[in-house]
């Protein structure tokens, strides 16, 4: 039931950014370009998904499991170490230079064509590599 309820959130998501034309690179980078020609569409996506979470999140952390585990995991760590300023930033610079962040990437799988593919394996390549690294 989990896994199932994993690849139907999955599915579920990969619509929504379908939907949103968040797989469309062009789009995120639009977005990041402040001093040309701004789209803010990325923010209003963004700011949509902030206002669903703020009002459920509380309702949801109230519950006593989620679904399909036997507790929630939640940070506990408040500490700013030097890998929670340096991963984000590199991931930030990674989405900047090619307009994707993981969900997206995986989602365009199917139509984005070989560059893409790549962009996929090389990024799933690198979480194993950092996770063996840092592990």
């Amino acid at each position: 039931m989990k896994y199932l309820i994993s690849l139907l959130s999955g599915i579920l998501f990969a619509i929504g950014l379908g939907i949103s034309g968040m797989m469309n690179t062009e789009k995120v980078k639009g977005f990041l370009d402040l001093t040309g020609d701004w789209d803010p569409s990325l923010a209003l996506v963004m700011g949509g998904a902030l206002l669903v979470t703020v009002i459920t999140y509380p309702f949801i952390i109230k519950k006593k499991s989620p679904m399909c585990e036997t507790d929630f995991s939640l940070p506990t760590n408040k500490e700013i170490t030097k890998e929670i300023i340096i991963g984000p930033a590199l991931f930030g610079i990674g989405w900047g230079l090619i307009g994707l962040c993981p969900g997206p990437a995986i989602a365009n799988l199917l139509n984005g064509g070989m560059a893409i593919v790549i962009f996929t394996g090389v990024m799933i390549a690198s979480m194993v590599i950092t996770d063996k690294v840092t592990n």
